[in-house]
């Protein structure tokens, strides 16, 4: 170790200042944490292009941080269709389209294959390279945020009162030393940290490969036979892939799908690729060529000690519904509050256990349920051997593409609107949820059945003067009391005895329809339900003390008058 290394204190440090970082260091910041970032890019590098779509529920975090409605103007026109298109070729037969509003008729539109979601933040398409500087922004405006570009992480070690990590200044001799109480790799799926805590990728290794081709091709846009669409997927003898409109102009990603197992990324050549694509010539730059891999890979621990992972160091999989990003901000923000809660002092060490516990299994049913429906989709004839009558002109080629498009609509409609990856996360046998004994609703991919079962998402709600329920709550925890007869002084003295953050909001009786059947919901901070009932439990100090992580490792059941 360098001797005259300078050495940075912080409470949190963050190693990767990509999406998932920047979402967790801006979270923790807002509850009142210090955080310092360490990033191994150059501060000014091109923001990356991976992702495309922004998920409801990550947009509902955004929201909580101040950051959704500049997000949402970010991206294509706002007159842009933000449909899904299935083609032949960019000019030749649609074989079907699934409807989705642009951004203009974002809110308030109907008849879409998203229409009416129970939010105040539908999903939006947007590419990470608009949304990514963004979140930069607010990283560098924020008085609590300190980041470190530049910045390598060559060592870490951890005792009982911290964490201490050792980075490198790219291109120089020069080092810093961090002093942390605790640590979270952010820093993908070749995560350095993830490989500290000794944690080892399990799953499926390769399943498929893709070759990315990012160009810009300003004739394009005039050349498409159909109406543009955000994707549009094409299908045909000379290939299978998609193409996405970046910036509803000039810039496109072709994406090549290779159905090999052990693809061999030198044997798609860009030029046949895209030609096959377009259905004919086209002039472009080529900007970049990414090779990635589809996987299923989750790590086997998402921590050890004061070492936490989240994002694509804990889990990789096949980027289905565009939830791989959006499966990490989940972890950021269940893993936020916890964190500050234990650094402000008002949450037990305990608590942290609650990070794996919820969000290993989870991650684990979801990418198995993603996985599942990818492969099926994917293993089909017409995807592995399109017929050439697919692109002929005259009535067997009518039939075929009619048959096509209607098993490609209900093949994929529901990775572009799946409520229940959206909302109907369910955290169980958590150690700081308090159980009532009510099953929640099973778990479905394309279905959400809202609920106030504890575990659950805190189902939202439109109050009076078209609120939002969430901007009502309180940022830390809030108690829901739909009766204001009902007492919740002893919850109440409970939590300022503990010192933990409680807002008490009333709401009109019966305003939570058929959903809210309980006159007292308690939600976290994460807006998942720790427990509800029709009057304050009987030990209310008992129940402060579960969800803030003080009990023993087994919750207790709290018996609900539902």
């Amino acid at each position: 170790m360098a001797a005259d290394a300078q050495t940075v204190q912080t409470s949190v440090l963050i190693v990767g200042a990509g999406p998932v970082g920047m979402t967790l260091a801006l979270d923790l910041a807002s509850r009142g944490v210090e955080v310092a970032v360490v990033e191994k890019r150059a501060e000014h590098a091109p923001p990356r292009q991976r992702c495309n779509h922004i998920s409801a529920r990550t947009l509902e975090i955004f929201r909580r941080l101040g950051v959704a409605a500049e997000i949402r103007d970010a991206g294509l026109p706002a007159n842009y269709p933000q449909d899904v298109a299935y083609v032949t070729t960019l000019t030749g037969h649609e074989l079907t389209r699934i409807r989705i509003p642009a951004r203009a008729d974002r809110f308030g539109s109907v008849g879409y294959a998203d229409s009416d979601w129970p939010t105040p933040e539908p999903p939006h398409r947007c590419n990470q390279m608009y949304f990514e500087p963004i979140l930069q922004r607010h990283i560098q405006a924020s008085p609590r945020i300190r980041i470190f570009y530049d910045h390598e992480v060559i060592e870490t070690t951890q005792d009982d009162s911290g964490v201490i990590v050792r980075a490198r200044v790219a291109g120089s001799d020069k080092e810093l030393l961090f002093r942390a109480e605790y640590l979270v790799g952010c820093d993908g799926g070749v995560s350095t940290i993830r490989k500290a805590i000794g944690a080892s990728f399990e799953g499926a290794s390769v399943i498929s490969g893709t070759r990315s081709v990012l160009v810009r091709a300003p004739a394009l846009l005039g050349m498409l036979h159909n109406k543009p669409a955000w994707m549009t997927w094409f299908v045909n003898p000379g290939g299978f892939g998609c193409v996405v409109a970046m910036n509803g102009t000039d810039l496109w990603a072709f994406h090549i799908w290779l159905p090999s197992r052990a693809p061999d990324f030198d044997s798609v050549d860009p030029e046949i690729a895209i030609r096959a694509a377009v259905g004919g010539d086209l002039e472009y730059d080529i900007i970049s060529i990414d090779d990635w891999y589809g996987r299923r890979l989750i790590a086997s621990r998402f921590r050890d000690s004061r070492i936490f992972i989240a994002g694509d160091a804990a889990h990789i999989w096949i980027p289905f519904a565009g939830y791989g990003m959006n499966a990490g901000i989940a972890d950021a923000m269940n893993l936020s509050w916890q964190l500050a809660g234990v650094i402000n002092g008002w949450g037990d060490p305990g608590l942290l256990r609650a990070y794996e516990v919820e969000r290993h299994p989870v991650t684990d049913q979801v990418s198995r349920v993603v996985m599942a429906i990818a492969l099926s989709n994917l293993d089909t004839d017409l995807v592995k051997n399109p017929p050439a009558t697919l692109i002929e002109d005259g009535p067997a080629g009518d039939r075929i593409r009619a048959e096509a498009g209607r098993y490609l609509y209900d093949a994929n409609v529901g990775q572009f609107a799946c409520l229940g990856l959206n909302f109907g996360t369910y955290y169980e046998e958590s150690p700081v949820i308090a159980y009532d004994g009510e099953a929640a609703p099973a778990y479905d991919l394309l279905i959400y059945h809202p609920s106030t079962v504890p575990g659950c998402r805190t189902p939202h709600l439109w109050l009076d003067g078209g609120v939002s329920l969430y901007d009502r709550m309180g940022s830390e925890f809030t108690l829901l009391r739909f009766d204001p007869a009902v007492d919740v002084t002893g919850l109440s003295q409970a939590a300022a005895q503990r010192g933990v953050p409680l807002t008490i909001l009333d709401l009109s009786s019966g305003g939570g329809g058929d959903i809210y059947r309980c006159k007292l919901v308690l939600s976290r901070p994460d807006q998942h339900i720790a427990w509800r009932g029709d009057s304050e439990p009987e030990n209310p100090l008992e129940l402060i003390d579960l969800v803030r992580g003080a009990p023993p490792e087994t919750s207790i059941l709290y018996e609900a008058s539902i």
